[in-house]
């Protein structure tokens, strides 16, 4: 089942650990140096394991995982 994937832009602070755990789905903005989702990824492009573990391991929280 996928997930609906939510970043909140205010509370990200760029630790990146979204990004080592599912690096098919974020990205950091180069200019932001906050988490983006990537062009083409989604909850279909990582599996579920993977998802909850980017959202665990965020730091300030600021990664929100809804089912549809």
């Amino acid at each position: 089942m996928s997930y609906s994937i939510e970043i909140n832009e205010k509370a990200c602070n760029g630790y990146g650990n979204c990004i080592v755990a599912a690096p098919e789905v974020f990205d950091l903005d180069p200019e932001t140096n906050i988490a983006v989702i990537r062009a083409g990824g989604n909850s279909e492009t990582a599996d579920d394991e993977e998802l909850e573990e980017a959202a665990a391991d965020c730091p300030v929280r600021a990664i929100t995982l809804r089912r549809p």
